[in-house]
């Protein structure tokens, strides 16, 4: 019998190919793909679970215990280690250079907010998001991963709120579905002028994302574009097995279109 996600994915791609016309839209045909490529995806990330159990396999948060499920994204990339691995180098430069907190905005299950607190053990990590359920779900991951007490999780992040973290040694982390515009206001937190900021850009939710972010920090940070590339890792015995398809879709994390990170660090 198929799993209910399969069912479930199966129903959907039914509905969607009905009402086609003869001689489907691209749109159409993308959509249906991407369906499609999310269904294998879930199953992915179920063989991952079957061989490896729920832990990260590599990059800078190898070993953490992780979810079995997602709040939103791929979940194969994250357990893989390879999700946003662009990141990977700046991150780990940053943690070395000294930082006593990060502010994850958009936290989601925790995947940045647990993975920073096990990498820097001297840090405190504050995580939001307005969604309930990603707030439970990182503080049971928090939890999971003994360090609940470094782990301070609230909701809804106002764009004056970097104030009260004036004069820390802080790395911002922002991915918020085009809200990065409404967050990211330097005039409203001065003190983001002396904080490391990663922020992910979704010109595709928000016209004009990217440009609005480079405008606003320009006066007071270097600004390093970071745009997703291939991906190479020493990947786990049972991976080489896969169809070289598979491969691809373990690795994929669900874009629909290009979502360029900006790493900016203040000038003084």
């Amino acid at each position: 019998m198929p799993s209910s996600f399969t069912t479930q994915y199966a129903d959907l791609i039914v509905q969607r190919t009905q009402g086609w016309p003869e001689g489907a839209e691209m749109e159409d045909l993308e959509q249906a793909l991407r369906l499609l490529s999310r269904w294998r995806s879930h199953v992915l990330a179920n063989t991952f679970i079957k061989e490896q159990g729920a832990k990260i396999w590599s990059g800078p948060f190898a070993g953490m215990e992780y979810v079995s499920q997602a709040t939103e994204g791929s979940l194969i990339s994250r357990l893989l280690g390879t999700y946003e691995s662009e990141l990977h180098p700046y991150l780990t430069a940053i943690v070395a250079a000294g930082i006593d907190c990060v502010i994850d905005v958009g936290c989601a299950e925790g995947y940045y907010a647990v993975g920073m607190a096990r990498l820097a053990p001297q840090v405190t990590v504050y995580a939001y998001d307005i969604e309930e359920q990603a707030r439970l779900a990182c503080a049971d991951l928090a939890a999971r991963n003994g360090v609940s007490d470094r782990v301070i999780i609230g909701g809804e992040f106002a764009p004056d709120g970097f104030q009260a973290f004036a004069g820390r040694r802080a790395l911002v982390l922002v991915d918020a579905e085009g809200a990065e515009v409404d967050i990211l206001q330097p005039e409203l937190s001065p003190a983001l002028g002396g904080m490391t900021v990663i922020v992910e850009t979704h010109d595709v939710f928000r016209r004009n994302a990217l440009a609005t972010m480079v405008a606003r920090f320009a006066p007071t940070h270097h600004i390093v574009r970071v745009d997703q590339g291939p991906k190479t890792f020493t990947p786990p015995p049972w991976f080489v097995w896969l169809s070289h398809l598979d491969q691809l879709l373990a690795v994929w994390e669900w874009r629909a279109k290009p979502t360029p990170w900006l790493v900016m660090t203040p000038k003084l």
